[in-house]
């Protein structure tokens, strides 16, 4: 920032930090790590460009995803943030998959609990609407569930982001 100390990247690529150097509020020189990581895999020019392109107001969560990006491409340079996502994505399918056979199970519990229709004395048709489609598809419901056929993301990446 001109006077006492260089910014990171200006330490980093040893030149003289001036008072209007763009990177000097984004990158600080207490965090060298930061810019060494966008530097590595944006380039200082490329990053330079960027910021200079964007409103003030704007830059610093720009400067966010840069580091971010940086650093999921650091760990994964061939699907960076996208592998990141790609596996979130993978994990919420088969919560949801195993929250259906939750679902299921406790239908057909409560479906083994409750005496049979004649004996409820069901007064609307849509109750019983309701519980004769539920059976019909309870079955449906433990075979997609139990079957060894649900694709598996390639992308996916455990052992990278646990």
């Amino acid at each position: 920032m001109g006077g006492n100390s260089p910014c990171a990247s200006c330490k980093l690529l040893r030149r003289r930090c001036t008072k209007d150097c763009i990177f000097a509020p984004y990158f600080p020189s207490d965090d060298p790590h930061k810019f060494a990581i966008v530097h590595k895999i944006f380039g200082a020019s490329n990053v330079s460009k960027m910021l200079q392109e964007l409103p003030v107001h704007q830059r610093a969560d720009a400067v966010g995803s840069l580091v971010y990006e940086a650093t999921a491409r650091m760990r994964d340079p061939v699907y960076g943030c996208v592998g990141a996502i790609s596996y979130l994505q993978n994990q919420v399918s088969q919560l949801q998959m195993q929250l259906a056979v939750a679902q299921t199970e406790i239908l057909c519990i409560q479906m083994q609990q409750e005496p049979p229709l004649a004996e409820q004395k069901m007064e609307a048709d849509d109750k019983s609407f309701v519980i004769n489609n539920n059976l019909t598809a309870m079955p449906q419901l433990l075979n997609y569930a139990s079957s060894s056929n649900v694709a598996q993301d390639p992308l996916k990446r455990e052992f990278l982001w646990t």
